[in-house]
């Protein structure tokens, strides 16, 4: 087995002597004799004086004495000592394997050997470590990694991965376990003088019996941590470096080029487990150390040091960028806090190493770390945004304390950020197995590969769309493009969710191209994307996830958008017109959402709201449901906006917002009430009851009126006159309504303290009270003219109004009847003689009272009156209203009709109205122009001819004929008989004033 050369040191005396005195000295030395036959035994394996063959064990002990008496021969000893260890552990392995006692025949007969060899050895390290240590440990840990790779495949040996399992079956095997503690104890030995020896051998020894040999590494990396991670990470840049050097030039070859370095990367990842935080501190230390400046002086460094080397020093990034790619574990360790130490001049110092680099050398390390930052888990908006600030030219003020970078660095910065952008878009693109199939038809069928770094930026939509909407030269291309592949990584609901950011966040046009930008990119491989964001934007409206600012935006910029197709119909183009119209369609879906928002408490949010449905396209189809709720909520925003332009013009502001939301409300209530006949009645009664409701009254001059309609005086007007309004209501027995007999009941006061407090007329900014009037009428007068009843002519002039329609004036006199007076009959259309009226006395009072209480009726009278044959369904109202104003001449005693000037304004009103809505031929209809210069009498003379006129030709709707030349309805008076009975006092008043009406009387010619 062993030849005399390698035995011949023994023989060298004073050698031995030495070794013997200084490595054992309490062992007795033998005698030369018994040394040399000690010798030939170990080596023929007879024994001399019997002649028969040593046994196992006793072959066993004859080294062992060799090993104490003559340790120059250790490296025989060692060698023959493995076959001792090997015949041991396949006794106890076979004893597990046949289930018995694993401790009963080995122990008899070698384990007492196994303990004996592990004192010896022990001692021997103790006493001399630097002469036994590095040769205890390359033997121990070469043995264990004989040993496990040789018995990896028996039965009851776990799987490699089973790290505690088989630690757990190794260490209760005697010789496995004494292996494992030499080691242990020569590394402790080591750790001082040459660590770096004895982590060469663990690792030269992981890479050959890999993964058999892990269990090792991790009880051995468990003891000593520091040690084992700083000195593997010294030992793996050594060899990386060696096999890396190539004419003076570093190169980064594959792992497979670098043996060692798989080695490096799997005892790291067993101590990540319970020691990640070394580990990181580790790896960024020798990230530090290899950009900062060597100091070959300093008192702490060794020979053996990497951080001497100036070739290791040069080698660690490139080291480290591989050892990151072939363990994701390891890179997410120190990505995190890696951006973090990228300071200035840490920048400047990598930039100043990688300048010496080669350019193949260069393109692999950043196409390396191209790879890394997709495959990174986390960290990835940390890390776009460093790329970002730090690519950014110096002429773009970046937020932050971030300072400009050097030229140099920037562009470096500025090649890796693009280089990232085309590798995510090869992985994106090339992800799926079928290379036909685009990314987002292929998701339900083929599984997708997981780009880390995009998914983790899929929580960060809504800061990428922030941070790409600063426009900012370069930087917004970039992360634009990001967003696009993001869109087709994450599928449809990433897609949906970026849109709908870019809609939500971007303040003016260019902000907003792009998001249209978005949609040209993506519309080839997906489609309906408008449509989605726009009910995506819509859910976000109804969780009140948008605040009103964000709420406001979306919707101003929804309306922008759409008013946008108009620009593409005069030639800006065709593709903008072409999304406009998919925004114009996804926001008529919705438009019963959006129809909640015109009642926002927040103004700003109300007017956008109204822009956008004053502009969107109308649904071809819709429920009645949502139809009634929209007319509703446009009716009440009109007066909302009415009351806050009042407020603004009050206050003295620009109210150029509260304008446009007027004009934009008119508009939205025209286009709804020519959308049909459901929305038109809708609109139109929702505006006359609006118009009289008593919180909109003073919009319009009007006061608040009790039930009477007399006006109610307020709180601090009122005196305290100490009456019960139960007791008041009990006494009179209100709780019945005695309307039309004579049993009505006045409520003109208290007995005992006078009459009612009558309500001081409340001082309103008449110019207001006409605007408001004025667009009040417009809206109506709208809406009646732009019905889609209407099918005569068009006007021939462009600027020409469309008359009214009579169907659509017919719904505001029936709503104006039902709110005036609402136990008013519809058949009431014929007129009793005027001394009947008697009977309706407290109607007609009720009737008069609401005249007086709202201006506005007037007003809307005369756009009923436009309307022929309306005005007709508003008999009753008229005929009441005329009745007060004859008991009110008939009882006047004033010298001239001007001393009454709201009866005298009344009645020239509704002879005016009647005369307009032809219930009056024209030779009565002017009689109203004489009203100002007669007295009381002479007025009610007029009033009663007029009266009697409408009793003798009643206002029914059968005596209008449509004339389809005019497209109105006219009536023909010849039909009604002789005019000239009922204007016989007319020429009597006329020639008993021939002085004051003689410029008069042409308009009084039959």
């Amino acid at each position: 087995m062993f030849n005399e050369q390698k035995m011949s040191v023994v023989f060298d005396g004073s050698s031995l002597k030495a070794m013997q005195t200084q490595s054992h000295p309490a062992q007795t030395a033998l005698s030369t004799q018994e040394l040399s036959q000690e010798i030939k035994s170990f080596i023929s394996g007879v024994d001399p004086v019997q002649g028969r063959k040593l046994s196992v064990r006793e072959h066993a002990r004859c080294a062992v004495r060799l090993l104490r008496s003559v340790p120059p021969c250790r490296a025989a000893v060692l060698e023959h000592l493995r076959g001792v260890y090997e015949e041991h552990v396949s006794t106890f392995l076979h004893s597990l394997e046949t289930e018995g006692d694993a401790s009963s025949g080995v122990s008899s007969n070698l384990e007492d050997i196994i303990q004996e060899v592990h004192g010896v050895l022990s001692e021997f390290i103790r006493l001399n470590p630097r002469a036994w240590a590095p040769l205890v440990s390359a033997w121990a840990v070469d043995l264990l990694g004989q040993l496990s790779s040789k018995h990896a495949g028996r039965r009851v040996a776990p799987h490699s991965s089973s790290l505690n399992e088989l630690l757990q079956l190794w260490m209760s095997c005697a010789a496995t376990r004494s292996l494992m503690e030499a080691y242990s104890q020569c590394l402790a030995a080591m750790l001082s003088w040459c660590p770096d020896a004895c982590v060469d051998a663990l690792l030269d020894t992981s890479v050959k019996h890999s993964p058999h040999f892990d269990w090792v590494v991790a009880h051995i990396g468990s003891a000593f941590p520091g040690t084992i991670i700083s000195r593997v990470l010294a030992c793996g840049l050594k060899d990386f470096c060696s096999h890396g050097v190539k004419d003076q030039g570093l190169l980064v070859e594959k792992g497979s080029r670098v043996p060692k370095i798989g080695s490096v990367v799997g005892i790291l990842g067993h101590l990540a487990a319970h020691h990640s935080e070394s580990i990181r501190k580790e790896l960024l230390s020798m990230f530090q150390e290899s950009l900062t400046p060597s100091t070959p002086l300093s008192p702490t460094s060794s020979s053996t040091s990497w951080e001497s080397s100036p070739q290791l020093r040069r080698a660690a990034v490139p080291f480290l960028l591989q050892l990151a790619a072939m363990s994701p574990n390891l890179f997410g360790a120190v990505s995190a806090e890696l951006v973090e130490l990228l300071r200035p001049s840490l920048l400047l110092q990598l930039q100043a190493l990688l300048q010496g680099l080669p350019r193949e050398e260069l393109d692999n390390m950043m196409g390396l770390a191209v790879h890394l930052i997709s495959q990174s888990p986390s960290g990835g908006a940390r890390v776009l945004r460093f790329l970002a600030d730090t690519a950014t030219p110096a002429s773009v003020i970046i937020s932050g304390p971030t300072p400009s970078p050097h030229e140099g660095v920037r562009e470096g910065c500025d090649r890796l950020l693009q280089m990232l952008l085309l590798h995510l878009h090869k992985l994106v693109f090339n992800r799926s197995d079928g290379a036909d199939s685009s990314p987002l038809n292929s998701a339900s069928s083929q599984p997708q590969r997981v780009i880390p770094f995009l998914e983790e930026l899929r929580s960060h939509v809504s800061q990428l769309c922030a941070e790409t909407l600063r426009l900012e030269r370069k930087r917004h291309l970039w992360l634009h493009q990001l967003l696009c592949l993001l869109s087709v990584y994450g599928g449809p609901s990433v897609a949906t969710e970026t849109f709908c950011q870019l809609l939500t966040q971007a303040r003016n046009p260019e902000e907003l191209a792009l998001a249209w930008q978005l949609h040209t990119t993506l519309s080839s491989c997906m489609a309906g994307l408008i449509q989605a964001g726009v009910a995506h934007c819509v859910a976000q409206i109804h969780t009140h996830t948008l605040g009103p600012r964000q709420l406001r935006q979306l919707l101003l910029n929804l309306a922008a958008a759409i008013q946008s197709q108009e620009e593409g119909k005069r030639g800006a183009g065709g593709s903008q017109s072409s999304m406009a119209v998919q925004v114009g369609s996804a926001v008529s879906g919705h438009l019963h959402d959006f129809c909640a928002l015109l009642l926002h408490g927040d103004a700003a949010v109300s007017h956008a709201a109204v822009r956008l449905l004053s502009c969107s396209p109308l649904p071809r189809t819709s429920s009645p449901a949502h139809l009634l709720l929209l007319s509703r909520a446009a009716v009440t925003h009109f007066f909302l906006s009415l009351q806050r332009r009042g407020e603004v013009g009050k206050v003295g502001r620009d109210g150029g917002q509260a304008y446009e939301s007027v004009n934009y409300s008119v508009q939205l209530l025209s286009r709804f009430a020519a959308y049909s006949p459901l929305t038109l009645k809708a609109i139109l009664q929702q505006l006359v009851e609006g118009a009289l409701h008593r919180g909109n009254a003073g919009l319009f001059g009007g006061q608040i009126a009790d039930m009477s309609g007399a006006p109610v005086a307020s709180p601090s007007v009122t005196a305290d006159l100490g009456a019960s309004l139960l007791d008041i209501n009990c006494r009179f027995g209100t709780t019945v309504n005695f309307s039309g007999s004579v049993w009505s009941v006045f409520h003109a006061g208290v007995i005992g303290k006078g009459l009612k407090v009558r309500t001081a007329a409340q001082v309103l900014d008449p110019s207001g009270v006409t605007q408001n009037i004025q667009t009040l009428l417009a809206v109506v007068v709208k809406c009646c003219s732009s019905s889609g009843f209407i099918t005569s002519r068009s006007p021939s002039d462009p600027d020409e109004l469309l008359p009214i329609n009579a169907e659509a004036a017919k719904v505001v006199a029936v709503t104006l009847v039902e709110n005036v007076c609402p136990d008013v009959a519809n058949g009431e259309l014929s007129w009793p003689p005027e001394e009947h009226a008697r009977t309706t006395v407290e109607r007609d009072i009720h009737i008069r009272r609401c005249f007086e209480t709202h201006p506005v009726l007037f007003p809307l009278l005369h756009v009923v009156a436009a309307g022929r044959p309306a005005l007709c369904y508003c008999s009753a109202v008229l005929r009441g209203l005329l009745a007060t104003l004859l008991a009110h001449w008939e009882a006047s005693r004033e010298a001239s009709s001007t001393d009454s000037p709201w009866h005298l304004q009344a009645s020239c009103l509704l002879v005016s109205c009647m005369g307009e809505g032809q219930l009056l031929p024209p030779v009565l209809a002017n009689v109203h122009e004489a009203f100002p210069l007669l007295t009381p009498f002479e007025v009610r003379l007029l009033l009663l001819a007029v009266w009697e006129y409408v009793r003798g030709n009643g206002p029914l709707p059968q005596k209008f004929v449509f004339n389809s030349d005019k497209g109105l309805f006219l009536r023909d008076f010849s039909r009604d008989g002789d005019v000239a009975r009922y204007v016989a006092p007319i020429h009597s008043v006329l020639h008993k004033n021939i002085d004051r009406l003689g410029h008069l009387c042409w308009r009084f010619q039959l």
